[in-house]
């Protein structure tokens, strides 16, 4: 207990020691940010501008484009900085912030698809007493509590990490500031605060992916007694729901749902869940919807093709 907290930066390995790959890096990731940003800025705009878009589906989409676009760039800026120095720092308060920044989002994401499995859940299961059970006051109840989630998740995980000593060495194999490396850096036993991590983010996604793959097989049985082009359309959206659950649920299930420690691979399993899922839920949930592409086109005064009216 009298051990004091001897560090105030960090040295970030990153993901290469190689100026050639670090190059890479920066134009890829670069690329990728770029991207994500507008991509899910796109989203945004076109579903809070449209007139037809206003099912509770795009509400809860609204919400995770902007979860999806503040995400990445809770790390991502810094990694890519970090390609153009030798020494790669962070300070003491700057760790925290970004510790915090990175789980609140992505905790959030999570419990929006949870919101978002919900809404299909009522909607095809129950569609007599959808438009009652998803009024405009329990879908923003729903958002809300998604927030609210997420951020009791990060608050919950900083204050385990920043109430630790660190005496050194301070150096964190990896390309941002994460749970598991600050708690091998940490000069005291870190068990205890390990199985709560554990509990707090591993179980928070294995439960969530549980709920969530439950809630879509007991709709796609529920779709057997509909017609094709009812089954045709929720298999539509529900295939794009399930592609975006395994892509945001599965990296940290294999990150946090085992004892504090760090694996080879763990860089690029969280720069994978950190990056992709941001990136291509843009293209999942516009690509196979005809609703929102043709927002889209009307948006920007794209004309569709000739079979559309």
């Amino acid at each position: 207990m009298g051990t004091k907290n001897n560090v105030t930066e960090f040295v970030l390995f990153g993901l290469f020691q190689s100026r050639e790959m670090q190059h890479v890096c920066f134009l890829v990731f670069s690329l990728f940010h770029v991207l994500t940003v507008l991509g899910n800025l796109l989203v945004i705009i076109t579903i809070n501008a449209s007139k037809t878009l206003n099912a509770p589906m795009y509400f809860f989409l609204s919400h995770l484009s902007f979860a999806d676009m503040c995400y990445p760039s809770a790390t991502t800026p810094k990694m890519i900085a970090d390609t153009f120095v030798e020494r790669k720092t962070i300070s003491f308060n700057g760790c925290m912030t970004q510790l915090f920044s990175a789980h609140f989002f992505g905790g959030t994401e999570i419990f929006l698809l949870t919101a978002m499995a919900y809404d299909r859940y009522v909607a095809i299961c129950r569609p007599l007493h959808y438009t009652t059970i998803m009024d405009r006051g329990k879908r923003g109840l729903l958002a809300g509590a998604s927030w609210v989630a997420g951020f009791l998740h990060s608050i919950l995980q900083t204050l385990l990490t920043v109430q630790l000593p660190f005496c050194g060495p301070s150096e964190i194999d990896n390309f941002f500031c994460d749970v598991h490396p600050l708690l091998k850096l940490a000069c005291a036993d870190t068990y205890v605060v390990g199985l709560i991590v554990v509990a707090n983010s591993g179980m928070i996604s294995l439960v969530s992916f549980i709920v969530l793959i439950t809630s879509y097989v007991v709709i796609l049985l529920n779709l057997r007694s509909r017609s094709s082009e009812s089954r045709r359309k929720a298999l539509s959206t529900c295939g794009s729901h399930i592609i975006t659950v395994l892509l945001v649920l599965v990296p940290p299930m294999f990150m946090y749902i085992r004892p504090s420690t760090t694996l080879a691979a763990d860089k690029l399993v969280i720069l994978f869940n950190i990056v992709m899922p941001p990136l291509l839920n843009p293209l999942i949930y516009t690509l196979r919807n005809n609703e929102v592409t043709n927002a889209m086109r009307k948006l920007f005064g794209v004309k569709g093709t000739s079979g559309e009216k």
